[in-house]
């Protein structure tokens, strides 16, 4: 009796964890967010979206999914579905600001890279308005990194060659030309921009897991490593593989995976050592997804119209998924 209390007990976890956590797709050609099993990769269900979908992202209780519309930088809507029925719930106007694509959530704030607007916007979820921007003043302001705590976030900017650190610090009052701060001066919390020089096209980045490093590819094959501490680059990588898009580390952080868009080859490189330990063919790769749980990596390859599975403890491709036309934005949603 007690093995087989055991053995049901066991089934009715999997069976709730299994409808509980998914992979989450877009399709730019279809315009949809593709619901998949998150153990089996069948797809569950398919939820219109707006008419360029590139990022998504969930809130921190996974009930809620966040899709970014680009067109172009000429899009003014973020696209919120609830996961739990399936169905789109409303659509967010970011105006003024236009042009989302690079997404975070972070303490029930909805952050976006503008970039038709060279900004970051920020939007309160709880009081459903856009509560504050910062412009980049670079072009394309493409993808965003935000800290855990919030006080500071990264953005590449694509056409300008750069990577713009921000950081939330205490101003103190400037002190006027007669010498006298006037009886209402006082401290206040501003962002201060870094820009840090990385070369033109470079776009897709991921931060270490200790925060101390960013790295980030350029079309041209170089791979660049910026000293968030010192803002300054810190290496300079010539991996000699033309149209390098996308990397992410790891979710043990010992390997960067790099992918080309143009040649389909994904690199893994040791993030200590910074030295290639292999390549192989798995897409012309854009949008990628660490999953930590079962260690694998999931690929967007947009030309390809494919999606790749890559086991990480192999470094294979296990699986090729069709999601719909040109696939980008990937995400895990766990709902607790």
């Amino acid at each position: 009796m007690k093995i087989l209390i055991l053995f049901f007990s066991i089934l009715i976890s999997n069976f709730a964890s299994a409808q509980t956590k998914y992979i989450l797709a877009l399709s730019k050609a279809d315009r949809k967010m593709v619901v998949l099993n998150y153990n089996t990769l069948e797809i569950i269900a398919k939820i219109p979206v707006g008419e360029d979908p590139h990022e998504v992202i969930t809130s921190d209780d996974g009930s809620v999914a966040y899709v970014a519309n680009t067109v172009n930088g000429t899009a003014h809507e973020i696209n919120v579905i609830d996961l739990k029925t399936f169905k789109p719930i409303k659509n967010i106007d970011t105006r003024p600001l236009y042009g989302s694509h690079g997404l975070a959530y972070v303490k029930d704030k909805l952050w976006f890279t503008a970039q038709g607007s060279k900004a970051v916007g920020r939007y309160d979820i709880k009081e459903d308005k856009l509560e504050w921007s910062m412009g980049t003043g670079q072009n394309i302001t493409h993808l965003l990194y935000v800290t855990p705590d919030a006080e500071h976030f990264y953005t590449t900017n694509v056409e300008s060659g750069t990577v713009s650190i921000f950081d939330h610090v205490l101003l103190q009052p400037t002190m006027p030309p007669t010498g006298v701060l006037p009886p209402n001066a006082k401290p206040r919390w501003d962002w201060i921009q870094t820009l840090v020089n990385v070369g033109k096209g470079a776009e897709g980045f991921d931060v270490s897991l200790d925060g101390k490093e960013l790295w980030t590819a350029r079309p041209d094959g170089h791979i660049v490593i910026v000293n968030l501490e010192k803002r300054e680059v810190k290496a300079d990588i010539d991996a000699k593989v033309l149209g390098l898009h996308r990397l992410k580390f790891t979710p043990d952080g010992k390997y960067v995976c790099i992918v080309s868009v143009k040649t389909g080859e994904l690199l893994f490189y040791d993030s200590k050592t910074r030295k290639e330990i292999k390549r192989i063919n798995a897409g012309q790769g854009a949008a990628m997804l660490m999953d930590k749980e079962k260690n694998r990596l999931f690929m967007s390859c947009t030309p390809n119209n494919s999606v790749s599975v890559i086991d990480l403890n192999t470094m294979e491709v296990i699986k090729k998924l069709d999601i719909g036309g040109r696939p980008d934005g990937l995400t895990v949603a766990e709902l607790k």
